[in-house]
């Protein structure tokens, strides 16, 4: 299987995708009420880039604690990629590092 989408040093497989491809959403919210879309997107089988840089370092934590667990509940998986920017899988999505 060839690697959807790589990120850095992360490789992204969705084997169940039927043509191969694989969606990211890029989602940069201002408030913790707009995490609830990094968590819609998972359960809609999409992996989320989430920016935090544009929020206060409050309620960045609060969002990304929030997202964190919407997403494992879904039995997503979290990777962090830098000081504010996360990528949250749907548990379809296989994710190496290289």
């Amino acid at each position: 299987m060839q690697p959807d989408s790589k990120i850095g040093r992360l490789s992204l497989m969705n084997p169940q995708a039927a043509n191969g491809s694989h969606t990211f959403t890029l989602i940069c919210p201002h408030s913790i009420d707009e995490g609830m879309s990094a968590v819609l997107a998972v359960r809609g089988q999409q992996s989320v880039v989430l920016d935090l840089s544009h929020m206060d370092a409050i309620t960045a934590q609060r969002t990304a604690d929030f997202v964190s667990g919407g997403v494992r509940a879904l039995d997503g998986q979290e990777y962090r990629l830098g000081e504010l920017v996360f990528l949250f899988t749907p548990a379809t999505t296989m994710v190496t590092q290289s």
